[in-house]
Order: structure tokens, then sequence, then C-alpha cells
């Protein structure tokens, strides 16, 4: 089913959210238990070390094509036992929410009123959001990155690749992450890329900033979550092959150790991991998933 967020009613039971007032409603917590020695008590054991999400409300954000990594990580955490919601720009997202059997809502991502829409339609229709996958902003065949040297690129250009792949992540966190701290479960995945926090290339500069403020909002979110249960990675693909990779990007895709591309599902197996309750006691992290191409020191050797 496929809902447009914008026009969600909101007549029902729940308030609506003020998404420029989002305020974080954490658990009331009281302090660790001592032993009679008065000493600290041991740590609570930690959750079932499980792939299942039995249950679980999962957002994944820029969902709209079937060969993309959205849409690849929303059907391993359908498969995974989550009750999944899918969001774009486009109504096309009706076609990858019947695909999926999931539910799917249209919402531009870059508006703060937009989002706050977005997660009551989420709330009423699934429940409160306990996984969220920040994908939305990887560039596409409809949107294209700007590759434009510093020196001739627009404030308009900068400020729209800022805003497709930084401002998105914040404010769909933002959105979630009181609800995620109040029950004291929670797993935000951020879609960085190797294209800024591990390495660059000349022309894309805006896009390379915006990703290395990805992984920087990851690990400022993963230290101020860290005691409510949730927690917060990153994942940076290389070269993916995806139905708008350009020639250009397959050829270095072929470059690589490994030889070839990476896909969307191992990617998306990537993501899912971390969204899991087997990735407990990992937080604050950035997973490559690249083929081994920024670890290599030449590749002539």
């Amino acid at each position: 089913m496929a809902t447009d967020a914008r026009a969600a009613d909101r007549s029902g039971s729940r308030p609506r959210r003020d998404a420029s007032r989002p305020g974080l409603a954490r658990r009331s917590r009281t302090n660790a238990p001592t032993s009679p020695a008065g000493q600290d008590a041991p740590a609570p054991l930690p959750e079932p070390v499980t792939m299942r999400l039995d249950g679980r409300v999962a957002l994944v954000t820029g969902a709209g094509s079937p060969d993309g990594i959205g849409y690849a990580t929303a059907r391993r955490l359908a498969d995974l036992g989550a009750r999944v919601a899918i969001v774009s720009t486009t109504r096309r997202i009706h076609e990858r929410a019947s695909e999926l059997g999931v539910t799917g809502f249209v919402a531009d991502l870059t508006d703060e009123s937009e989002v706050g829409a977005l997660a009551d339609a989420v709330a009423e229709q699934l429940g409160d959001v306990e996984v969220l996958v920040n994908n939305a902003g990887l560039a596409s065949r409809a949107s294209p990155e700007v590759l434009r040297p510093v020196a001739q690129l627009s404030f308009e250009e900068w400020r729209g690749e800022i805003d497709r792949n930084l401002t998105t992540a914040f404010l769909c966190s933002r959105a979630f992450i009181g609800g995620m701290a109040e029950r004291g479960w929670g797993r935000i995945v951020n879609l960085a890329a190797t294209a800024g926090p591990v390495n660059a290339l000349p022309t894309e500069a805006a896009y390379a900033a915006a990703k290395a403020g990805v992984v920087g909002l990851t690990r400022a979110l993963a230290m101020e979550m860290i005691a409510d249960g949730v927690t917060v990675n990153a994942v940076a693909p290389g070269t993916i092959y995806t139905a708008a990779s350009t020639m250009a990007e397959i050829k270095q895709g072929l470059g690589t150790p490994v030889g070839r591309p990476g896909t969307p599902d191992e990617v998306a197996a990537a993501i899912a991991f971390l969204c899991s309750p087997a990735a407990s006691y990992i937080t604050g992290q950035m997973l490559v998933v690249d083929g081994g191409n920024s670890v290599r020191e030449s590749q002539f050797r």
C-alpha cells in the first residue's frame, strides 16, 4: 500500500508532531543496582544474537528504484520479519510497495514539515518506527550528482547536494529518535559513501562534503543515544552497479581488487546486519563496502 504523506489524515487520536520542536522523550532510568559489597552489579546480559526483526517497524528512505540499495534493503528487512515502510519523492513508490508487499509513502525529505507528516503517517498505519535506514540522497538518473569544480559550483547546487545527502538524514533521524529512546531500543543506519569519508575525486566536493557529514552525524548521534539502547551506524558503499550506473562507474568497478562493481544486495546485507539485534555492540561505526578498493596501496603492484 502506498500513501502520500503530504495528504495523510491527521484527524486520528495521535497528536501531530511539531517537526521544528521534536523533543527527546527519554525513558526514566534509575541508578544501576549495586552488590552487597557496594560495588556495581554486573552489566545486564546482551540481547540474543539474532538477525530476526519479527514485528519491528522499519522505515527505508530513498527506495523508489527497483534496482537500488533502498529497494534491496527493504526487501531484506521484510524477509527478516520487519513491518516495512518505504518512502521516495515520487509516486513510483506505489509500484515498489506493491512489488515488495510493504507500505509506501511519498514525501520530500528535505522539507521539515513533510518529514513530520511522514512520521505521523507511518505511526498511524504501522506503529512506531524502531529501525530507520537513511538511504535517501544517493544520486540517480532522475536526480544526478552535481559534478563541477568548486570554483564553478553555484550556491544552489552546493545547498542541493547537502540537503539531499545530509539534511535528509538529520531530519529523519530527529523525527524518530525520541520514540526509540522512550522504548529503549532502536537502530539507525545512515548511507554514507567512500567519496568523502575515505577518498574523493575532483568535481564532487559537495557530494563528498555531505557524505563526510553523514559520518560525523552518525558518530555524534551514536554517542547521544548510547544510553537509550539505540545504535547508530553508517554504511559506505564504493562502486555499486545499479540502473543509474554510468559506463565510467562500471569500468571503475572492474578495476577494484574484487574485479567487479558491488551489488545493491551486498550493500543491503551489511545494512540489515547493523539493523539487527545481532549488532547490539556496534555503534558509531562506518562499514565500508567497496570490494577492498580503499585498502590497496596501488592498482599496479
